[in-house]
């Protein structure tokens, strides 16, 4: 096969089943939905296909690939849209020639950066993808100059959270689409180039139980009677969703809703005939109108204090808080100490102005 004849490009809307219907038939994993971030190519030689690879969202964990890249459990969260990772690659079973499939994943790389900034508005810099060392042992990628940096633990994502048991690890591989790919990643403050939405952070198990004994001394605003979730529990939720990115009730709400059952647990949530339940938008919206300000700031500094020490760093702005007129008329703002690494307040200061 003439290998400078072979092109690669993304699937069209018509080509869709075509392309689901032979990774279903040719690939041991079978075929994979559509689902958020992906991108699908066909590799082609004068219009006959000849392979199939699926570009989608980084894994959420997996310690070979960020000891590699070097970066913080508190940047991880916030950087994983950087990161694609080649769920799918097929050679269709009538064309398994010597250098083609090296050739499809360089001419994949080639294109990959302007496809995904052009689709999804955000650059991707590495790739990353997992071998099953059962059935293959990563030749293909190690031709096409990517780098194995280890294996995972064996611990596969199942619903609800991860297997109990390990099964057969897989073999990382990675490929950064730039020289300084690794170095950005890294960094203690993300290029703004690469920055996509408000701030986040992911909160490890130890943070979320620890949550709720912060709060367990704020008094409640509701009345005793009909209370079904526990206000720790309400308002440890609601800082987690805004620790981790969330902004206003719904998306509070949206949060809560999407954690597995072992997340709840750690928050405390209502447990009732053998399952979790988190509270409704209207609940955290009662509860975060009612509570004392004075005594919920005092538990997040607490809180702050003890996990945000981390960072080297601090950033000192001020807002102007909307509608918010003192007594005397005067327009109030608020000068905050927000940490670089961890993106927490640590502290909040009131000052006025005459309007």
């Amino acid at each position: 096969m003439d290998l400078s004849r072979v092109t690669v490009r993304p699937v069209i809307g018509p080509e869709e089943s075509r392309f689901q219907q032979l990774m279903g038939e040719h690939h041991y994993l079978g075929a994979l939905p559509k689902i958020g971030h992906t991108v699908w190519y066909v590799a082609t030689v004068d219009a006959q296909w000849v392979g199939l690879l699926c570009f989608s969202a980084a894994a959420l964990k997996c310690g070979a690939r960020d000891r590699w890249i070097g970066w913080d459990y508190r940047h991880q969260f916030d950087r994983l849209n950087l990161i694609a990772n080649n769920s799918r690659f097929l050679i269709l079973p009538d064309y398994h020639h010597k250098n083609l499939a090296s050739r499809v994943l360089s001419l994949c790389r080639r294109r990959l950066q302007s496809d995904w900034q052009a689709r999804f508005g955000f650059p991707v810099l590495m790739l990353e993808t997992f071998v099953d060392p059962s059935r293959f042992i990563g030749t293909v990628y190690h031709a096409a100059n990517w780098i194995y940096v280890g294996d995972t633990l064996g611990y596969r994502r199942i619903q609800g959270g991860y297997s109990t048991t390990p099964q057969t690890p897989k073999r990382v591989f990675v490929q950064a689409l730039q020289r300084n790919a690794r170095t950005l990643l890294a960094h203690p403050l993300l290029d703004e180039r690469y920055q996509t939405g408000a701030p986040r952070m992911m909160l490890s198990a130890q943070q979320m139980e620890s949550l709720p004994a912060f709060f367990e001394q704020i008094s409640d605003p509701r009345r005793r009677q009909g209370r079904r979730h526990p206000l720790r529990a309400v308002l440890a939720l609601s800082a987690g969703a805004i620790l981790c990115g969330a902004r206003g009730y719904k998306a509070i709400a949206d949060w809560a809703q999407a954690l597995s059952p072992r997340a709840r647990a750690r928050f405390r949530c209502c447990y009732r005939n053998g399952s979790y339940f988190v509270p409704s938008e209207s609940i955290l919206r009662d509860v975060l109108i009612r509570v004392d300000p004075a005594e919920l700031d005092a538990a997040l500094q607490c809180w702050n204090a003890q996990y945000g020490a981390v960072d080297e760093s601090l950033a000192i702005d001020g807002k102007t808080m909307c509608n918010a007129i003192d007594n005397d008329g005067r327009q109030t703002h608020i000068i905050s100490a927000i940490g670089h690494h961890s993106k927490q307040c640590y502290t909040q200061k009131k000052s006025v102005r005459c309007p």
